[in-house]
């Protein structure tokens, strides 16, 4: 477990919905919202790397429980919590989750509060298309999807579903032609964000979404398993060279480049 002693938990408070949010660091602000089952060592530790480049971290508790260690019963549950909790939609297309409305008056907070162009916001599995959902306020201006899990891709639409209406996604690619680019990544064998989520992004977006694939099909040359899903935190090799630690490099470079005034 990671007792999270460099963060300070605060609370905020948005349509009448109060939750705990771990901060630490200084600069502009980056919102690392965490991946079933929750703020695990993992996110913990990607959060940090954040912090030291620069920047005010900051990990909304939307499940689980803060610095538990992951674990097959924690994640399941986590899981079945939030699939019936009515904050987040996992089989609906066409709509983004309740809890981004949440998060998108947390994103302004934080901007006003800590200057700077905009807000970062890295989402991962089931938050992982947060961020673009978010995009329709001009205070995102760093958006990352990790593994964007949401809706669960079961059928053709799902596979295809950005998990966003048509008219925000319309908003969101004219910011995007406006030269805020969206950064995606994605394990390619990894069935809970299929390769047409992304092709779907490509079409709609163009060049300026950033797709980061990385190859885990049957007999790939870094031995990355078919299971492989969490790109920054549970899968990541951080040695020089794999692809996951490029990987990340790529995304605090975008952090980086996107938030610097």
């Amino acid at each position: 477990a990671d007792p999270l002693d460099d963060f300070r938990p605060t609370e905020a408070t948005h349509d009448g919905v109060t939750r705990t949010v771990f901060r630490a660091g200084e600069g502009p602000a980056v919102m690392v919202i965490a991946e079933i089952p929750g703020i695990t060592p993992e996110v913990a530790e990607f959060a940090r790397r954040v912090r030291d480049r620069g920047h005010s971290v900051a990990l909304p508790v939307l499940f689980g429980t803060p610095g538990k260690e992951f674990g097959a019963t924690y994640a399941v549950s986590s899981l079945v919590r939030a699939c019936v909790s009515s904050e987040f939609v996992a089989l609906k297309t066409g709509v983004a989750s309740p809890v981004t409305r949440w998060l998108r008056a947390l994103a302004a907070d934080l901007h006003a509060e800590c200057g700077g162009p905009g807000v970062g916001v890295v989402g991962m599995c089931l938050t992982g298309g947060f961020a673009l959902a978010m995009m329709v306020d001009d205070t995102v201006v760093a958006p990352v999807l990790s593994q964007p899990s949401l809706p669960f891709p079961l059928g053709a639409a799902r596979k295809r579903d950005l998990g966003i209406s048509d008219a925000d996604l319309a908003a969101v690619a004219d910011r995007v032609a406006g030269g805020c680019p969206v950064l995606g990544l994605r394990f390619t064998a990894d069935p809970a964000v299929p390769a047409e989520r992304f092709e779907r992004l490509r079409q709609e977006l163009g060049d300026g979404f950033v797709a980061v694939e990385i190859d885990s099909s049957p007999g790939n040359r870094h031995d990355i398993g078919r299971r492989a899903h969490s790109v920054l935190t549970a899968d990541l090799v951080d040695e020089p060279g794999h692809p996951t630690r490029e990987a990340l490099d790529q995304v605090l470079d975008f952090l980086d480049r996107q938030l610097t005034p």
